[in-house]
């Protein structure tokens, strides 16, 4: 797996706790995380996908945003899944972006927010879609 820069600790060891392979790559000037084969609840047309975080310059004090899906994610009931019309080139690969991000009463907090927190955003994303 390819290791092209390095993210804080913390960071590591969550990401090495899911159990799943994880890289982290450098693309046009962009640095990415890639986790693969990251489950998804039901109601959807896989039961795994993998997830790309963009990492903007300046991670940890700068925050996450949005979350992209290869292959692209669909419900089972056909229904369109918001704001995921946009697709992201990354890695040979076409990505749906999730367009979801934090308000002013859910602002990123930096020493508190990081790559887990915005995972458990991402699963609670996921799980939405459905309620």
């Amino acid at each position: 797996m390819r290791k092209q820069f390095l993210l804080p600790p913390e960071d590591t060891s969550f990401l090495d706790s899911l159990g799943l392979n994880w890289e982290t790559l450098k693309e046009s000037n962009s640095e990415w995380l890639i986790v693969y084969d990251y489950p998804v609840p039901k109601g959807y047309s896989i039961t795994c996908v993998d997830v790309a975080i963009k990492i903007p310059s300046g991670y940890p004090i700068a925050p996450l945003d949005m979350a992209y899906f290869h292959p692209a994610l669909q419900r089972l009931d056909g229904k369109q899944i918001n704001a995921t019309n946009c697709v992201q080139a990354l890695d040979e690969k076409s990505w749906q972006r999730w367009s979801r991000h934090r308000t002013g009463t859910n602002a990123w907090e930096p020493g508190v927010d990081s790559i887990i927190t915005h995972f458990i955003s991402i699963k609670y994303w996921l799980e939405r879609e459905f309620q």
